[in-house]
């Protein structure tokens, strides 16, 4: 059968390679629409049937109905992750998706706050009174402070801030710790943000931040709480927390910050993945050099 371990695969992929729910739905979706293609086109049910012309036919369905590049290539990387860990194994004795090549992205600029509107949400919106607008600002507050991801926001706990150090501890993709510095008056606002928290009815020491009732927040209320508040200081159409992770990045960038050193700070597998700020950087210049330069 084409998915007999498949449910080993995801296993290993949950507790050695430590993914996160979410990639491991799409994982299982991805694998379990190719085996459904092929017991439906071809009644195959084996993997050693299987060749890279059966994986070909499925894309170029695909992307007849318009499914993007970037989704082609997430189901390309999933079979091929499960083809690798057969071979390991000795459940499969050729990976067909060797053969195929991953399709052109279009390029897509991080989409950033200008330096007055991030300005504006930190100093000037006028936040929730009591401690739901303390934890709603501080929110706001640590996501452009540190460029952390939304998911690693979730799992800060109190003991994640080295307060002689002057840092915070994050757990990030792949179970890799990075540190981050903060300032003192971050620092400041976190320190009175638990004795605030140690007020309330229901102490919940096990995460850093939580709602009222003591409970941890959820991954929905920190999307809304960033969305509300940020559509006060901007127009752009997009939206949420990794706007400002791109806005931490891009912000650095500009006054002089090393792309290595961002790189290390949001946490990057590789360098690849952060130059593409240097666009932004040089979309900059450019027009600089359009508004200052003689012949611009």
């Amino acid at each position: 059968m084409f998915d007999e371990r498949l449910i080993d695969f995801l296993q290993f992929l949950r507790f050695e390679k430590r993914y996160s729910a979410h990639t491991l739905t799409a994982y299982q979706h991805d694998i379990e629409q190719f085996r459904d293609y092929l017991s439906s086109e071809f009644g195959i049910r084996e993997l050693k049937i299987v060749t890279h012309f059966h994986i070909r036919g499925w894309l170029a369905g695909m992307k007849g109905v318009k499914h993007t590049a970037r989704t082609i290539n997430r189901k390309i990387s999933s079979l091929n992750s499960y083809y690798k860990y057969l071979l390991k194994h000795g459940f499969a004795d050729k990976n067909p998706v060797r053969q195929l090549h991953a399709q052109r992205l279009p390029e897509r600029l991080p989409v950033f706050l200008k330096e007055s509107e991030s300005g504006h949400l930190l100093n000037e919106v006028a936040y929730d009174e009591g401690f739901k607008g303390f934890t709603d600002r501080l929110i706001c507050e640590l996501f452009y402070a540190t460029g952390i991801r939304r998911s690693e926001l979730l799992q800060l706990k109190e003991n994640d801030i080295e307060w002689s150090l002057r840092q915070i501890r994050i757990l990030g993709k792949g179970n890799k710790e990075r540190l981050i510095p903060v300032s003192p008056a971050m620092l400041d606002d976190l320190r009175d943000y638990i004795t605030e928290k140690k007020k309330l009815e229901v102490y919940n020491d096990q995460y850093l931040f939580n709602l009222e009732s003591g409970e941890p927040l959820y991954a929905g209320y920190i999307y809304r709480t960033v969305t509300r508040y940020m559509a006060q200081s901007t127009t752009l159409q997009k939206k949420s927390p990794h706007v400002l992770r791109h806005t931490f990045a891009t912000h650095l960038l500009n006054n002089g910050a090393n792309i290595q050193a961002i790189k290390d700070l949001l946490g990057h597998s590789s360098l690849a993945a952060t130059q593409v700020y240097t666009h932004n950087n040089i979309g900059k210049l450019k027009e600089i050099h359009k508004q200052s330069h003689p012949r611009g």
